[in-house]
């Protein structure tokens, strides 16, 4: 396979797929999935990562890690059972809940590690880029007094070389949901929906903090996840002034500090109209299901040199695509992967091919 294809997946509650020595479950019983047993989401799942057939992939809702639990054993498992070349786990610190963060990858063509920036924080906290498994410091209220901000999902980072010896950073993303789960009554959902998106918008500005530092250093950089948010995605934008996403891929006129992904572009410079889309989720009060752009893959100025763009060098263009199984025609053609990308999750995979990275 030339060049090098990055994806990212979010699996709606992977861990329930697998018991606490990284077996898998493949039987009739109920997977998290509506009317969807575990046999079958497996089943799915390995149609889908298959069809990828990617380098690496960056897993969100990982299977959980803990006293009894192992990310890598049971990812490593899954990728044995389906014969999937990204076959090699990896996992970063361990998550306050039972989706993780980790990635599978092909040791024949990347050697891959965890390799965390920042200075360690106590509960204090640090304002400057602190490491993603302590606490951030931002005045979220403007009110003059900082706040400190944890990830419950700590970001993966992580040093990549591939076969050919190029040097990448990878950043594996899981933002703060902003739905305001529990909250009782409309007034509380309000204040709740507020209080998650500051919390969004804070752990999106440590981000991008991080960013320029690998921008400042000539990093390589690849930033890929669910953010959980969008351009446009909900009316509580309008207060903050901007979204989550587009503080981590950068709002200064100078384009050596931004951040690209095509998707993100489209979805700002189209208030209206069509929109890409990366996850479906069924609404059960309206009886229907909603689309939203959720999964990004960010790179660095660098990768997504626009001087690619020209037609004599539209090979080594980098190539973005979401395997949406109805607005992709080469998936929608397909009649059993675009039932496995429906049955497998509610996000769909979002894959980077870079032809001139070996």
């Amino acid at each position: 396979m030339a060049g090098l294809r990055l994806a990212t997946y979010n699996v709606e509650w992977f861990n329930a797929l697998f018991d606490d020595q990284g077996r898998l479950l493949a039987d009739s019983g109920p997977s998290a999935r509506y009317k969807t047993s575990r046999a079958e989401q497996l089943g799915a799942l390995g149609t889908v990562f298959a069809a990828l057939d990617a380098d690496l992939v960056m897993v969100i809702e990982a299977p959980d890690t803990n006293g009894k639990r192992s990310t890598v054993t049971a990812l490593e498992t899954f990728a044995r059972h389906f014969g999937l070349r990204a076959r090699k786990a990896i996992i970063g610190y361990p998550s306050e809940t039972e989706q993780e963060i980790a990635c599978l990858y092909d040791p024949d063509r990347l050697s891959v590690r965890h390799d965390p920036k920042g200075a360690p924080t106590g509960s204090h906290g640090s304002a400057d880029a602190p490491r993603f498994d302590g606490t951030f410091r931002y005045d979220l209220n403007a009110d003059a007094v900082s706040e400190t901000i944890r990830f419950s999902k700590p970001p993966l980072e992580l040093a990549v070389t591939t076969k050919g010896g190029t040097a990448l950073r990878l950043i594996g993303v899981h933002a703060k949901s902003k739905n305001p789960h529990g909250a009782v009554g409309r007034a509380a959902e309000i204040r709740l929906s507020i209080e998650n998106r500051r919390k969004q918008l804070a752990q999106c500005l440590w981000l991008r903090q991080r960013v320029e530092g690998h921008l400042q250093a000539g990093d390589s950089l690849v930033v890929m996840g669910d953010f959980n948010d969008g351009p446009g995605l909900d009316e509580f934008e309008k207060l903050f002034g901007r979204s989550g996403v587009e503080i981590v891929l950068g709002t200064a006129p100078d384009p050596a500090t931004r951040l690209t992904d095509p998707h993100a572009t489209m979805a700002l410079q189209s208030k209206v109209g069509l929109q890409p889309t990366t996850a479906r989720f069924y609404l059960a009060p309206q009886k229907r299901f909603f689309e939203a752009l959720l999964d990004f893959i960010m790179v660095s100025p660098d990768l997504a040199d626009p001087d690619l763009a020209g037609p004599d060098l539209a090979d080594k263009a980098p190539v973005w695509r979401i395997w949406h199984p109805f607005n992709d025609p080469a998936l929608a053609k397909i009649p059993q992967l675009r039932e496995a990308v429906l049955q497998a999750s509610d996000h769909f995979p979002v894959t980077l091919d870079l032809p001139d990275v070996i």
